[in-house]
């Protein structure tokens, strides 16, 4: 049976619209390794004086790549997150004569959106389930190499300042997932609840064109609340696309948090680096950003900035200790409806406490 993407296409297109950047034949490229390697470490040390998580999957690896490698890693996590649904599809595919075509197609659209985003991405933790012990390949924290130089070279940025900030972020990442025992499971269980809910029908897709269109006419863009997949989303769907979104937005903005504060001696020039990136997501063109609303990435920048809010509302009231109640498991994370109304979810969870107590 096959897949319904052709993922040898989609990284073809990937690795071309990616490019080279120049900076990829840079001799700064050497220092890159050696100096995330030992900022990496440093990061988790630093993360862990601040928040109290500590991972229980042993030390942070770092792996510097390049575009075409970052397009490949993804390619693979993307296989297997979605297999559970690749599966479904590639069974009512393989039955149609247009099969290959659509295969095609899809393939090309995963590969422009994936290259696309390899010329943006600078850090990312990888946080699939590790599948087989001894993976090399799984639970990294990645650091785009030729985007990171571009960047420090393009703003004058200090290196050393700003590979530790990215670090900061990224394993903050990495300790909420490998720290909290429950919530890499959780997140993952919400995904394949999404994932096995979908109704493998073309004529979805025809309908949520149309559901957009009729949006677009009263005023609203129906891309705004998470891209395709939530138009794509049943009323089952969108309930759990609702809570990952919550806890994404929770875990962004404890990230962006967590990385002023464990880098606050450290980092003299971290609000210039966090002024700098807030202005390149909000410069990018307008056909940038049909693509990110499309790929429900829009959404994500959105969390960062919904999720810090959501924090400095609950630690008015309660402080970190408040917050750390968020942890404590799936229940008392917080829905998006709460990140957007702090009060909700403040009073939720004095509630249950008292109730406890």
């Amino acid at each position: 049976m096959s897949s319904p993407v052709d993922w040898g296409l989609a990284e073809k297109v990937a690795v071309r619209v990616a490019g080279t950047d120049p900076f990829a034949r840079s001799y700064h490229y050497d220092s890159l390794t050696p100096d995330f390697a030992e900022l990496t470490a440093e990061a988790e040390e630093l993360v862990g004086r601040a928040t109290g998580l500590r991972s229980l999957a042993g030390p942070a690896r770092a792996r510097v790549t390049d575009r075409p490698d970052w397009v490949r890693a993804n390619i693979a996590s993307f296989q297997r997150l979605l297999r559970p649904l690749t599966d479904r599809f590639g069974e009512r595919l393989s039955a149609g004569p247009f099969s290959p075509v659509a295969r095609a197609v899809a393939g090309a659209e995963v590969g422009v959106m994936l290259g696309w985003m390899s010329t943006r991405v600078l850090g990312q933790y990888d946080l699939l389930v590790v599948e087989e012990e001894g993976d090399d390949d799984q639970d990294l924290v990645y650091y785009v190499g030729p985007n990171v130089l571009a960047i420090e070279k393009h703003h004058a940025f200090p290196p050393r300042e700003f590979r530790l900030w990215l670090a900061l972020h990224e394993v903050t990442h990495r300790a909420q997932f490998t720290g909290i025992p429950w919530l890499r499971e959780h997140f993952l269980s919400l995904v394949d609840q999404t994932l096995s809910a979908v109704d493998p029908d073309p004529k979805r897709f025809l309908d949520a064109i149309g559901r957009m269109a009729e949006g677009l006419r009263t005023g609203r863009n129906p891309l705004d609340d998470g891209g395709i997949a939530a138009l794509l989303a049943n009323d089952e769907q969108r309930e759990v696309l609702d809570r990952i979104a919550g806890m994404m937005s929770l875990l962004e903005g404890h990230g962006d948090v967590t990385m002023d504060r464990a880098g606050a001696d450290r980092i003299p020039s971290a609000e210039r680096f966090s002024r700098v990136l807030r202005l390149r997501r909000q410069q990018s063109t307008s056909l940038v950003r049909l693509l990110q609303k499309l790929v429900g990435l829009e959404a994500k920048l959105n969390q960062y900035e919904q999720g810090e809010r959501f924090i400095a509302a609950v630690e008015a009231v309660g402080g970190p200790e408040l917050l750390d109640a968020a942890w404590t498991g799936p229940d008392a994370l917080p829905s998006m409806e709460e990140i957007r109304e702090p009060g909700r979810w403040i009073e939720r969870v004095q509630a249950s406490a008292a109730l406890a107590g």
